[in-house]
């Protein structure tokens, strides 16, 4: 699991550069992502990841670096 495969995924589910994917990056703000894209992002990142997104936690992963927690905290159980 790395950081670099994560900005992989949102950059090519959001049609940006892998740069643009730091941390602190809010997918709607910063990175264009509309309710349908972030959907499929998380679909993406479930099946990437192998970890589960319920919808109440999908609403609260607002920025990159909330995702990354979320994965790291999923995949230390």
């Amino acid at each position: 699991m790395s950081f670099e495969l994560l900005q992989q995924i949102i950059a090519d589910a959001l049609s940006v550069d892998q740069e643009e994917v730091v941390m602190e990056a809010d997918l709607v703000s910063d990175l264009g992502a509309d309710s349908l894209d972030a959907a499929e992002l998380m679909m993406t990142i479930e099946d990437s990841f192998k970890v589960s997104v319920t919808d109440e936690v999908a609403q609260n992963l607002k920025t990159v670096g909330n995702i990354w927690e979320f994965i790291n905290s999923e995949s230390n159980q």
